[in-house]
């Protein structure tokens, strides 16, 4: 299964890569470090997967979601930090359609981040088996009851 690997920092991006291709059936196919890139790459390449970092330079994560997901709809996992901002990016990223997410952990980068590495591979797997049909639906749904205010009944 083809990955691409979207994320701002050149460190990440490896580390992400490596981890991703030690999985036999994982192969990361390139990489990108901002949003533009990686829709720029998701033509060229046509990955299986993305993983999509949400804050980078140029164009952002959750707006690389929305064209990836209007344009060429794929299954994407979101990498975010764990601060409160970066909650409720993924909040809006799950919204906007990504299949899941993985909260960047916050201690020494390189060691906390082999801690997660299970993890990362498992939800690029499964995300790989996504239904982006169901995605869409939610989608609509969350269009259709944005701005409705509950009644008491």
């Amino acid at each position: 299964m083809k990955v691409l690997v979207v994320d701002d920092s050149a460190f990440m991006r490896k580390l992400i890569s490596d981890f991703l291709s030690e999985h036999p059936r994982l192969h990361v196919v390139g990489t990108a470090r901002d949003g533009q890139e990686a829709l720029q790459k998701i033509e060229q390449l046509n990955p299986d997967v993305v993983t999509l970092d949400v804050e980078m330079p140029v164009m952002n994560g959750l707006e690389t979601l929305k064209h990836i997901m209007q344009k060429k709809p794929l299954p994407v996992v979101m990498i975010s930090s764990t601060t409160t901002e970066g909650a409720e990016n993924t909040i809006l990223a799950l919204q906007y359609g990504a299949v899941d997410f993985i909260a960047k952990p916050s201690g020494a980068i390189s060691l906390d981040l082999y801690k997660i590495k299970d993890k990362m591979i498992e939800k690029v797997l499964l995300a790989s088996e996504a239904n982006l049909r169901t995605v869409k639906i939610k989608q609509s749904m969350s269009k259709m009851f944005v701005g409705e205010k509950k009644t008491d009944s």
